[in-house]
Protein backbone atom coordinates (compact mmCIF):
# COMPACT_ATOMS: atom_id res chain seq x y z
CA UNK A 1 0.00 0.00 0.00
CA UNK A 2 1.21 3.20 -1.14
CA UNK A 3 -0.27 5.73 1.27
CA UNK A 4 -1.01 3.37 4.70
CA UNK A 5 -4.17 4.65 6.18
CA UNK A 6 -3.91 6.47 9.12
CA UNK A 7 -6.71 8.00 11.38
CA UNK A 8 -6.94 10.27 13.93
CA UNK A 9 -7.57 8.36 18.02
CA UNK A 10 -9.41 10.11 20.48
CA UNK A 11 -7.60 8.02 23.36
CA UNK A 12 -3.99 8.99 22.10
CA UNK A 13 -5.28 12.71 20.45
CA UNK A 14 -3.21 11.78 17.48
CA UNK A 15 -3.20 10.43 13.77
CA UNK A 16 -2.23 6.71 13.90
CA UNK A 17 -0.92 4.45 11.15
CA UNK A 18 -4.17 1.56 11.29
CA UNK A 19 -2.60 -1.88 11.83
CA UNK A 20 -5.28 -4.40 12.71
CA UNK A 21 -4.78 -6.92 14.99
CA UNK A 22 -5.98 -9.48 13.09
CA UNK A 23 -5.59 -8.62 9.85
CA UNK A 24 -7.67 -8.93 7.17
CA UNK A 25 -10.09 -8.93 9.55
CA UNK A 26 -11.04 -5.77 11.05
CA UNK A 27 -13.83 -5.52 14.01
CA UNK A 28 -15.84 -2.34 14.02
CA UNK A 29 -18.37 -1.59 16.58
CA UNK A 30 -20.79 2.25 16.43
CA UNK A 31 -22.92 3.12 18.78
CA UNK A 32 -26.49 3.35 17.54
CA UNK A 33 -30.16 5.10 17.81
CA UNK A 34 -31.60 5.38 21.36
CA UNK A 35 -35.02 4.49 19.26
CA UNK A 36 -37.51 6.77 21.03
CA UNK A 37 -38.16 9.24 18.28
CA UNK A 38 -37.49 9.90 14.90
CA UNK A 39 -33.79 9.94 13.08
CA UNK A 40 -32.53 13.88 12.60
CA UNK A 41 -29.26 15.18 10.92
CA UNK A 42 -27.42 14.48 13.76
CA UNK A 43 -28.23 10.83 13.63
CA UNK A 44 -27.50 11.20 9.79
CA UNK A 45 -23.54 12.35 10.73
CA UNK A 46 -22.51 9.78 12.97
CA UNK A 47 -24.49 6.85 10.34
CA UNK A 48 -22.71 8.49 7.32
CA UNK A 49 -18.94 8.74 8.71
CA UNK A 50 -18.99 5.55 10.05
CA UNK A 51 -20.95 3.98 6.47
CA UNK A 52 -17.38 5.44 4.99
CA UNK A 53 -15.04 4.18 6.83
CA UNK A 54 -16.77 0.51 6.69
CA UNK A 55 -16.56 1.45 3.10
CA UNK A 56 -13.36 2.14 2.85
CA UNK A 57 -11.94 -0.74 4.60
CA UNK A 58 -13.80 -3.05 2.33
CA UNK A 59 -11.93 -1.03 -0.68
CA UNK A 60 -9.25 -1.85 0.91
CA UNK A 61 -8.92 -5.35 0.74
CA UNK A 62 -10.22 -5.89 4.75
CA UNK A 63 -12.69 -8.29 5.61
CA UNK A 64 -15.05 -6.15 8.04
CA UNK A 65 -16.83 -7.25 11.00
CA UNK A 66 -19.14 -3.64 11.79
CA UNK A 67 -21.75 -3.80 14.66
CA UNK A 68 -23.83 -1.07 15.22
CA UNK A 69 -26.23 -1.50 18.10
CA UNK A 70 -29.78 -0.58 18.95
CA UNK A 71 -30.27 1.08 22.41
CA UNK A 72 -33.80 0.44 23.45
CA UNK A 73 -33.62 0.25 27.46
CA UNK A 74 -31.70 1.51 29.78
CA UNK A 75 -30.94 5.07 28.63
CA UNK A 76 -32.31 7.29 30.94
CA UNK A 77 -33.45 11.25 30.67
CA UNK A 78 -30.67 12.41 32.00
CA UNK A 79 -28.33 10.31 30.14
CA UNK A 80 -27.03 9.28 33.65
CA UNK A 81 -28.93 7.16 36.45
CA UNK A 82 -31.95 9.68 37.33
CA UNK A 83 -35.30 10.16 35.84
CA UNK A 84 -37.29 8.02 33.48
CA UNK A 85 -36.13 5.79 30.60
CA UNK A 86 -36.34 8.22 27.52
CA UNK A 87 -38.21 4.90 25.94
CA UNK A 88 -40.50 3.95 28.67
CA UNK A 89 -41.12 7.69 28.79
CA UNK A 90 -42.84 7.69 25.34
CA UNK A 91 -44.25 4.92 25.82
CA UNK A 92 -46.28 6.14 29.03
CA UNK A 93 -47.56 9.25 26.79
CA UNK A 94 -48.35 7.42 23.72
CA UNK A 95 -49.98 4.60 25.71
CA UNK A 96 -47.72 2.08 24.13
CA UNK A 97 -46.05 -1.04 24.77
CA UNK A 98 -41.92 0.28 25.11
CA UNK A 99 -41.10 -2.34 22.53
CA UNK A 100 -44.12 -1.15 20.35
CA UNK A 101 -42.11 2.67 20.37
CA UNK A 102 -38.74 1.24 19.88
CA UNK A 103 -39.60 -1.03 16.83
CA UNK A 104 -41.29 2.01 15.19
CA UNK A 105 -38.58 4.16 15.56
CA UNK A 106 -35.82 1.71 14.84
CA UNK A 107 -38.17 1.23 10.93
CA UNK A 108 -38.38 5.19 11.13
CA UNK A 109 -34.18 4.98 11.45
CA UNK A 110 -33.59 2.26 8.65
CA UNK A 111 -35.42 3.77 6.10
CA UNK A 112 -34.13 7.02 6.50
CA UNK A 113 -30.38 5.13 6.74
CA UNK A 114 -31.19 3.51 3.63
CA UNK A 115 -32.31 6.57 1.58
CA UNK A 116 -29.18 7.90 2.64
CA UNK A 117 -26.94 5.56 1.37
CA UNK A 118 -26.30 3.88 4.14
CA UNK A 119 -24.94 0.43 4.21
CA UNK A 120 -26.66 -1.80 6.86
CA UNK A 121 -24.32 -3.44 9.69
CA UNK A 122 -22.98 -6.96 9.59
CA UNK A 123 -24.67 -7.19 13.06
CA UNK A 124 -27.41 -4.69 14.50
CA UNK A 125 -28.18 -5.87 18.24
CA UNK A 126 -30.40 -4.50 20.62
CA UNK A 127 -30.10 -3.90 24.07
CA UNK A 128 -33.03 -5.65 25.01
CA UNK A 129 -31.88 -9.05 24.23
CA UNK A 130 -28.86 -8.68 25.67
CA UNK A 131 -29.52 -8.56 29.35
CA UNK A 132 -27.91 -11.88 30.01
CA UNK A 133 -24.73 -10.26 28.49
CA UNK A 134 -24.73 -7.05 30.51
CA UNK A 135 -25.69 -9.21 33.59
CA UNK A 136 -22.22 -11.46 33.41
CA UNK A 137 -20.42 -8.66 32.48
CA UNK A 138 -21.61 -7.04 36.07
CA UNK A 139 -20.69 -10.29 37.81
CA UNK A 140 -17.20 -10.25 36.59
CA UNK A 141 -16.73 -6.66 37.32
CA UNK A 142 -18.34 -7.13 41.39
CA UNK A 143 -15.90 -10.13 41.54
CA UNK A 144 -12.75 -7.96 40.19
CA UNK A 145 -13.59 -6.30 43.12
CA UNK A 146 -14.79 -2.17 41.01
CA UNK A 147 -18.12 -2.75 41.99
CA UNK A 148 -20.82 -2.58 44.56
CA UNK A 149 -24.13 -3.48 45.35
CA UNK A 150 -26.72 -0.54 46.97
CA UNK A 151 -30.45 -1.12 47.92
CA UNK A 152 -30.94 -3.33 44.79
CA UNK A 153 -28.72 -1.39 42.07
CA UNK A 154 -25.38 -2.04 41.34
CA UNK A 155 -23.02 0.80 41.04
CA UNK A 156 -19.15 1.14 39.42
CA UNK A 157 -16.78 2.24 42.13
CA UNK A 158 -14.69 5.16 39.94
CA UNK A 159 -12.67 6.13 42.53
CA UNK A 160 -11.40 2.79 43.46
CA UNK A 161 -10.54 2.15 39.35
CA UNK A 162 -8.86 5.27 39.64
CA UNK A 163 -6.14 3.77 41.71
CA UNK A 164 -5.49 0.96 39.77
CA UNK A 165 -6.31 2.03 36.15
CA UNK A 166 -6.88 5.56 35.70
CA UNK A 167 -10.48 7.15 35.19
CA UNK A 168 -10.73 9.90 32.41
CA UNK A 169 -7.66 8.59 30.01
CA UNK A 170 -10.27 8.85 26.91
CA UNK A 171 -11.81 12.62 27.71
CA UNK A 172 -8.60 13.87 29.65
CA UNK A 173 -10.93 14.44 32.76
CA UNK A 174 -9.18 14.30 36.10
CA UNK A 175 -11.27 12.75 38.89
CA UNK A 176 -10.07 14.89 41.91
CA UNK A 177 -11.34 17.95 39.35
CA UNK A 178 -14.63 16.30 38.76
CA UNK A 179 -15.42 15.69 42.39
CA UNK A 180 -14.44 18.85 43.21
CA UNK A 181 -17.05 19.99 40.71
CA UNK A 182 -20.17 17.59 41.82
CA UNK A 183 -22.29 17.94 44.18
CA UNK A 184 -24.26 15.28 45.96
CA UNK A 185 -27.61 14.79 44.37
CA UNK A 186 -30.97 14.28 46.28
CA UNK A 187 -31.99 10.89 45.51
CA UNK A 188 -28.46 9.74 45.21
CA UNK A 189 -27.08 8.63 48.40
CA UNK A 190 -27.56 4.82 47.60
CA UNK A 191 -23.94 6.00 45.54
CA UNK A 192 -20.73 6.00 47.77
CA UNK A 193 -19.53 8.59 45.40
CA UNK A 194 -21.43 11.01 42.94
CA UNK A 195 -19.31 10.00 40.07
CA UNK A 196 -19.94 6.46 40.44
CA UNK A 197 -22.65 5.05 37.45
CA UNK A 198 -25.16 2.59 37.57
CA UNK A 199 -24.61 -0.92 35.97
CA UNK A 200 -27.66 -2.11 36.92
CA UNK A 201 -30.72 -0.14 38.36
CA UNK A 202 -33.66 -1.48 40.50
CA UNK A 203 -36.74 -1.08 39.58
CA UNK A 204 -40.14 -0.65 40.96
CA UNK A 205 -43.33 -3.03 40.34
CA UNK A 206 -44.68 -0.25 37.94
CA UNK A 207 -41.85 -0.35 36.14
CA UNK A 208 -42.47 -2.31 32.58
CA UNK A 209 -39.26 -2.35 31.58
CA UNK A 210 -37.30 -5.01 33.74
CA UNK A 211 -35.78 -8.42 34.45
CA UNK A 212 -34.57 -10.66 37.03
CA UNK A 213 -31.13 -10.87 38.20
CA UNK A 214 -28.74 -11.95 41.35
CA UNK A 215 -29.92 -8.47 42.96
CA UNK A 216 -33.49 -8.41 42.04
CA UNK A 217 -35.72 -6.84 39.16
CA UNK A 218 -34.45 -4.60 37.28
CA UNK A 219 -32.46 -3.09 33.80
CA UNK A 220 -29.10 -2.31 32.99
CA UNK A 221 -27.35 0.74 32.94
CA UNK A 222 -26.94 2.73 29.95
CA UNK A 223 -22.76 1.99 29.11
CA UNK A 224 -22.93 -1.31 30.02
CA UNK A 225 -24.91 -2.52 26.71
CA UNK A 226 -21.90 -1.54 24.52
CA UNK A 227 -19.57 -3.30 26.39
CA UNK A 228 -21.15 -6.78 26.56
CA UNK A 229 -21.96 -6.68 22.78
CA UNK A 230 -18.99 -5.61 21.50
CA UNK A 231 -17.60 -8.17 23.52
CA UNK A 232 -19.98 -10.80 22.50
CA UNK A 233 -19.48 -10.32 18.66
CA UNK A 234 -16.08 -8.86 18.40
CA UNK A 235 -13.86 -10.00 21.37
CA UNK A 236 -12.33 -8.84 24.63
CA UNK A 237 -10.10 -6.21 22.02
CA UNK A 238 -10.99 -5.02 18.91
CA UNK A 239 -10.04 -2.49 16.19
CA UNK A 240 -12.17 0.32 16.32
CA UNK A 241 -15.20 1.94 18.56
CA UNK A 242 -17.03 5.01 16.60
CA UNK A 243 -19.86 7.34 17.81
CA UNK A 244 -20.65 10.99 18.07
CA UNK A 245 -17.83 13.40 20.24
CA UNK A 246 -20.73 13.78 22.71
CA UNK A 247 -20.24 10.72 23.70
CA UNK A 248 -16.38 10.30 24.91
CA UNK A 249 -17.82 11.03 28.18
CA UNK A 250 -19.43 9.81 30.37
CA UNK A 251 -20.81 6.86 27.96
CA UNK A 252 -17.18 5.74 26.05
CA UNK A 253 -14.98 6.57 29.24
CA UNK A 254 -17.60 4.42 31.54
CA UNK A 255 -17.16 1.69 28.60
CA UNK A 256 -13.42 1.35 28.85
CA UNK A 257 -13.43 1.74 32.82
CA UNK A 258 -16.18 -1.73 32.64
CA UNK A 259 -14.08 -3.54 29.81
CA UNK A 260 -10.62 -2.85 31.46
CA UNK A 261 -12.28 -3.52 35.54
CA UNK A 262 -13.76 -7.13 34.14
CA UNK A 263 -10.86 -8.29 32.03
CA UNK A 264 -7.66 -7.90 33.78
CA UNK A 265 -6.76 -4.21 32.57
CA UNK A 266 -7.27 -5.27 28.63
CA UNK A 267 -7.61 -1.88 26.72
CA UNK A 268 -10.95 -3.59 24.84
CA UNK A 269 -10.42 -1.19 21.38
CA UNK A 270 -7.52 0.23 19.87
CA UNK A 271 -8.45 3.11 18.13
CA UNK A 272 -11.18 5.62 19.48
CA UNK A 273 -12.96 7.66 16.28
CA UNK A 274 -15.47 10.44 16.79
CA UNK A 275 -17.26 12.17 14.70
CA UNK A 276 -17.73 16.01 15.35
CA UNK A 277 -21.59 17.61 15.84
CA UNK A 278 -23.94 19.17 13.78
CA UNK A 279 -24.85 22.50 15.00
CA UNK A 280 -27.96 24.90 14.39
CA UNK A 281 -27.40 28.46 15.22
CA UNK A 282 -24.02 27.04 16.86
CA UNK A 283 -25.72 25.21 19.26
CA UNK A 284 -25.77 21.13 19.17
CA UNK A 285 -28.33 19.77 17.30
CA UNK A 286 -30.06 17.17 19.34
CA UNK A 287 -33.60 16.09 20.51
CA UNK A 288 -33.14 16.77 24.20
CA UNK A 289 -32.11 20.36 23.23
CA UNK A 290 -35.60 20.14 21.42
CA UNK A 291 -33.83 22.25 17.79
CA UNK A 292 -33.23 19.22 15.39
CA UNK A 293 -34.66 18.72 12.22
CA UNK A 294 -35.79 15.67 11.42
CA UNK A 295 -34.67 13.65 7.95
CA UNK A 296 -38.06 13.20 6.81
CA UNK A 297 -38.31 17.41 7.08
CA UNK A 298 -35.02 17.40 5.12
CA UNK A 299 -36.45 15.39 2.38
CA UNK A 300 -40.10 16.71 2.18
CA UNK A 301 -39.27 20.59 3.44
CA UNK A 302 -41.76 20.44 6.08
CA UNK A 303 -40.12 22.51 8.79
CA UNK A 304 -40.36 26.49 9.03
CA UNK A 305 -36.28 26.60 9.13
CA UNK A 306 -35.89 24.77 5.40
CA UNK A 307 -36.65 26.97 2.51
CA UNK A 308 -37.16 23.66 0.13
CA UNK A 309 -36.74 20.26 0.58
CA UNK A 310 -33.28 18.46 0.21
CA UNK A 311 -32.78 15.00 -1.47
CA UNK A 312 -31.24 12.07 0.56
CA UNK A 313 -27.87 12.49 -1.24
CA UNK A 314 -27.94 16.19 -1.00
CA UNK A 315 -27.68 15.92 3.08
CA UNK A 316 -25.20 12.89 2.26
CA UNK A 317 -22.83 15.07 -0.21
CA UNK A 318 -23.45 18.10 2.40
CA UNK A 319 -22.12 16.01 5.56
CA UNK A 320 -19.10 14.93 3.52
CA UNK A 321 -18.34 18.11 2.25
CA UNK A 322 -16.69 18.64 5.54
CA UNK A 323 -13.97 16.69 7.50
CA UNK A 324 -15.98 14.05 9.92
CA UNK A 325 -13.70 15.63 12.82
CA UNK A 326 -14.93 19.77 12.09
CA UNK A 327 -18.68 20.84 13.34
CA UNK A 328 -21.14 21.12 10.64
CA UNK A 329 -23.61 23.93 10.98
CA UNK A 330 -26.74 23.95 9.35
CA UNK A 331 -27.93 26.51 6.82
CA UNK A 332 -30.13 26.66 4.22
CA UNK A 333 -27.33 28.14 1.42
CA UNK A 334 -24.76 25.36 2.53
CA UNK A 335 -27.23 22.85 1.53
CA UNK A 336 -28.50 24.77 -1.79
CA UNK A 337 -24.20 24.90 -2.10
CA UNK A 338 -24.31 20.51 -2.11
CA UNK A 339 -27.27 20.32 -3.79
CA UNK A 340 -25.94 22.00 -7.12
CA UNK A 341 -22.01 20.53 -6.51
CA UNK A 342 -24.13 16.76 -6.40
CA UNK A 343 -25.64 17.93 -9.66
CA UNK A 344 -22.33 18.64 -10.96
CA UNK A 345 -20.87 15.64 -9.99
CA UNK A 346 -24.18 13.54 -11.30
CA UNK A 347 -23.95 14.91 -14.63
CA UNK A 348 -19.95 14.50 -15.12
CA UNK A 349 -20.49 10.91 -13.95
CA UNK A 350 -23.04 10.69 -17.19
CA UNK A 351 -20.35 12.46 -19.77
CA UNK A 352 -17.81 10.37 -19.13
CA UNK A 353 -19.21 7.34 -20.85
CA UNK A 354 -19.84 9.89 -23.84
CA UNK A 355 -15.93 10.33 -24.04
CA UNK A 356 -13.61 9.53 -26.53
CA UNK A 357 -10.46 7.79 -26.51
CA UNK A 358 -7.48 9.99 -28.18
CA UNK A 359 -3.87 8.52 -29.40
CA UNK A 360 -2.01 10.40 -26.51
CA UNK A 361 -3.12 11.24 -23.09
CA UNK A 362 -2.58 14.99 -21.79
CA UNK A 363 -2.61 14.48 -17.96
CA UNK A 364 -1.53 11.75 -15.78
CA UNK A 365 -4.88 9.83 -14.47
CA UNK A 366 -2.17 8.01 -11.80
CA UNK A 367 -1.50 11.58 -10.15
CA UNK A 368 -5.38 11.98 -9.97
CA UNK A 369 -5.53 8.44 -7.75
CA UNK A 370 -2.69 8.97 -6.25
CA UNK A 371 -3.77 12.41 -4.93
CA UNK A 372 -7.11 10.59 -3.81
CA UNK A 373 -5.86 7.77 -2.24
CA UNK A 374 -3.63 9.84 0.00
CA UNK A 375 -6.68 12.20 0.75
CA UNK A 376 -8.85 9.03 2.13
CA UNK A 377 -5.51 7.16 4.15
CA UNK A 378 -4.86 11.13 5.79
CA UNK A 379 -7.98 10.40 8.44
CA UNK A 380 -10.83 10.15 5.51
CA UNK A 381 -10.42 13.16 4.69
CA UNK A 382 -13.60 13.40 2.21
CA UNK A 383 -13.61 17.21 1.78
CA UNK A 384 -10.07 16.90 0.28
CA UNK A 385 -11.49 13.76 -2.09
CA UNK A 386 -14.55 15.81 -3.08
CA UNK A 387 -12.12 18.49 -3.71
CA UNK A 388 -10.07 16.41 -6.23
CA UNK A 389 -13.10 14.76 -7.64
CA UNK A 390 -14.22 18.46 -8.65
CA UNK A 391 -10.78 18.92 -10.27
CA UNK A 392 -11.92 15.69 -12.69
CA UNK A 393 -15.17 17.33 -13.20
CA UNK A 394 -13.52 20.60 -14.70
CA UNK A 395 -10.98 17.44 -16.76
CA UNK A 396 -14.19 16.08 -17.93
CA UNK A 397 -15.71 19.18 -19.41
CA UNK A 398 -11.98 20.20 -21.00
CA UNK A 399 -12.32 16.52 -22.56
CA UNK A 400 -15.58 17.46 -24.17
CA UNK A 401 -14.27 20.66 -25.19
CA UNK A 402 -11.24 19.04 -26.95
CA UNK A 403 -9.15 20.89 -24.86
CA UNK A 404 -7.88 17.80 -23.01
CA UNK A 405 -7.31 14.06 -23.76
CA UNK A 406 -6.68 10.67 -22.88
CA UNK A 407 -6.27 7.39 -24.60
CA UNK A 408 -8.90 4.73 -24.25
CA UNK A 409 -6.31 2.66 -21.08
CA UNK A 410 -5.84 5.76 -19.66
CA UNK A 411 -9.49 6.73 -20.04
CA UNK A 412 -11.14 3.58 -19.04
CA UNK A 413 -8.86 4.55 -15.64
CA UNK A 414 -10.34 7.52 -15.49
CA UNK A 415 -13.58 6.51 -15.50
CA UNK A 416 -13.33 3.59 -12.72
CA UNK A 417 -11.71 6.26 -10.42
CA UNK A 418 -14.37 8.63 -10.75
CA UNK A 419 -17.26 6.16 -10.24
CA UNK A 420 -15.15 4.15 -7.26
CA UNK A 421 -14.73 7.04 -5.34
CA UNK A 422 -18.15 8.93 -6.24
CA UNK A 423 -20.44 5.77 -5.94
CA UNK A 424 -18.63 3.16 -3.84
CA UNK A 425 -16.49 4.77 -1.55
CA UNK A 426 -18.28 8.03 -0.66
CA UNK A 427 -21.64 6.29 -1.28
CA UNK A 428 -23.20 9.25 -3.52
CA UNK A 429 -25.83 7.90 -5.68
CA UNK A 430 -27.70 10.17 -8.58
CA UNK A 431 -31.26 11.20 -7.39
CA UNK A 432 -33.25 8.93 -9.41
CA UNK A 433 -36.37 10.50 -11.90
CA UNK A 434 -39.30 8.87 -9.77
CA UNK A 435 -37.70 10.99 -6.49
CA UNK A 436 -36.83 14.25 -8.55
CA UNK A 437 -40.48 13.52 -9.89
CA UNK A 438 -41.70 13.32 -6.76
CA UNK A 439 -40.51 16.14 -5.63
CA UNK A 440 -41.50 18.69 -8.39
CA UNK A 441 -44.80 17.34 -8.36
CA UNK A 442 -44.82 18.17 -4.45
CA UNK A 443 -43.68 21.53 -4.77
CA UNK A 444 -46.27 22.47 -7.83
CA UNK A 445 -49.36 21.24 -5.85
CA UNK A 446 -47.82 23.39 -2.88
CA UNK A 447 -47.99 26.31 -5.15
CA UNK A 448 -50.89 25.98 -6.26
CA UNK A 449 -52.12 25.41 -2.30
CA UNK A 450 -50.96 28.16 -1.57
CA UNK A 451 -52.02 30.45 -4.34
CA UNK A 452 -55.79 28.98 -3.26
CA UNK A 453 -54.85 30.32 0.41
CA UNK A 454 -54.04 34.03 -0.59
CA UNK A 455 -56.70 33.78 -2.77
CA UNK A 456 -59.04 32.73 0.08
CA UNK A 457 -57.88 35.02 2.58
CA UNK A 458 -58.42 37.45 0.16
CA UNK A 459 -61.91 36.47 -0.16
CA UNK A 460 -62.39 36.74 3.26
CA UNK A 461 -60.90 40.89 3.55
CA UNK A 462 -63.65 41.32 0.97
CA UNK A 463 -60.41 41.90 -1.88
CA UNK A 464 -62.52 40.98 -4.77
CA UNK A 465 -59.81 42.43 -7.06
CA UNK A 466 -56.89 40.42 -5.52
CA UNK A 467 -59.56 37.28 -5.26
CA UNK A 468 -60.92 37.22 -8.77
CA UNK A 469 -57.29 38.29 -10.64
CA UNK A 470 -55.99 34.80 -9.10
CA UNK A 471 -58.73 32.67 -10.14
CA UNK A 472 -58.55 34.51 -13.65
CA UNK A 473 -54.57 33.92 -14.31
CA UNK A 474 -54.92 30.48 -12.70
CA UNK A 475 -57.96 29.73 -15.30
CA UNK A 476 -55.23 31.24 -18.41
CA UNK A 477 -52.67 28.53 -17.24
CA UNK A 478 -55.28 25.57 -17.73
CA UNK A 479 -56.62 25.28 -13.79
CA UNK A 480 -60.57 24.56 -13.07
CA UNK A 481 -60.89 26.12 -9.70
CA UNK A 482 -64.32 24.83 -7.57
CA UNK A 483 -65.01 26.76 -4.41
CA UNK A 484 -66.40 24.04 -1.95
CA UNK A 485 -67.46 23.99 2.01
CA UNK A 486 -64.67 22.13 2.68
CA UNK A 487 -62.29 25.13 0.52
CA UNK A 488 -61.37 25.24 -2.98
CA UNK A 489 -60.35 22.46 -5.11
CA UNK A 490 -58.51 22.45 -8.09
CA UNK A 491 -57.95 20.12 -11.06
CA UNK A 492 -55.67 20.52 -14.56
CA UNK A 493 -57.82 20.78 -17.91
CA UNK A 494 -56.34 18.14 -20.15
Amino acid sequence: MEHPLYLYNTLTRKKEQFIPIHAPHVGLYVCGPTVYGDPHLGHARPAITFDVLFRYLQHLGYKVRYVRNITDVGHLESDGDEGEDKIAKKARLEELEPMEVAHYYTVRYHDAMRALGVLPPSIEPQASGHIIEQIELVKKILEEGFAYESMGSVYFDVEKYNKVYGYGILSGRNIEDMLSNTRTLEGQDEKRNPLDFALWKSASPEHIMRWPSPWGMGFPGWHCECTAMGHKYLGDEFDIHGGGLDLVFPHHECEIAQARAADGGKPMVRYWMHNNMITIEGRKMGKSLGNFITLEEFFTGNHPKLQEAYSPMTIRFFILSAHYRGTVDFSNEALQAASKGLSRMMEASSQIRGLKPATKSTFDVKKLQDSLSAAMNDDLNTPEVIAILFDMVRLVNRMKAGEETLTEKDLKQFSTLFQTYTFDILGLKPTSEGEDEDRREKSFSGAVDLLLTIRQHSKEQKDWATSDLIRDKMAELGFVVKDTKEGAEWHLNN
